[in-house]
């Protein structure tokens, strides 16, 4: 990163909104399998964990890539670009169905997607073109404060999209996510970041932030694309 470049990051930063956001940790401890604290413990010490370029600030604090949900799926629409909307709409007019789905149920079309290129934001990861896709073992959750559920976009039974989310307290985090690139046209994936706020107004109310990992050091297509749905960059102050 050059030094103007790194410059324009820091001074953007110091004018963004602060949020603090609450993974209620406690409530994993008391009234879910340890998996779940676990799992949130780790994500907290991953986004307090030095920047490795600006070692006094957290990993995951300045431009992290967040979308506040409205009051109401419909609002949410109203809080993403026209052109993510029209997405959305062409992928249902398609015959595309979004649904939660069971991971394990699915690796075939999983792995199919990860080798539908070789290129996304970068190079793709050799393991996910070449390894074998093992199954997942997450113990289904007790409660809906703390979940790691998967969500897809389905056609005629097919996988063609598919991500996985953690739902910590107040934050739902998409953690990954991949569209196959035959059909990435049809608008799968903001499709598929609809469906989950959507699903998030039924089944996970008190989430507060939907979270789409950072925002500054991201590309300049990756930006755009985060802001097409809504996700812009706040400092966050992240509570255990």
């Amino acid at each position: 990163m050059s030094l103007k470049k790194l410059w324009n990051m820091i001074n953007e930063a110091g004018h963004i909104p602060k949020i603090t956001i609450d993974l209620m940790g406690k409530r994993a401890a008391v009234d879910n399998d340890p998996f779940y604290l676990r799992v949130v413990e780790d994500f907290y010490k991953d986004a307090k964990r030095p920047h490795p370029k600006l070692l006094v600030i957290g990993f995951l604090e300045y431009g992290v890539a967040v979308n506040p949900f409205p009051e109401s799926h419909e609002e949410w629409l109203k809080s993403i670009e026209g052109s993510a909307r029209r997405n959305i709409k062409k992928a249902i007019r398609k015959g595309y169905r979004f649904e939660k789905i069971n991971y394990n149920d699915y690796l075939a079309d999983i792995q199919e997607i990860h080798r539908s290129t070789s290129v996304r934001q970068g190079k793709m990861p050799d393991e996910l073109l070449h390894g074998e896709l093992k199954p997942v073992e997450n113990p289904p959750s007790k409660t809906n404060v703390h979940d790691y559920p998967y969500f897809g976009v389905l056609k005629d039974d097919k996988l063609l999209a598919y991500a996985g989310c953690l739902v910590a307290g107040e934050m739902l985090l998409n953690a990954t996510f991949f569209g196959h690139d035959k059909y990435k046209s049809d608008g799968l994936v903001p499709y598929l970041f609809s469906g989950i706020a959507e699903y998030r107004y039924k089944h996970y109310p008190h989430t507060v932030y939907y979270v789409y990992d950072k925002y500054y050091g991201a590309s300049e297509n990756l930006k755009r694309f985060k802001r097409k749905l809504g996700f812009m960059p706040y400092r966050v102050i992240w509570k255990l």
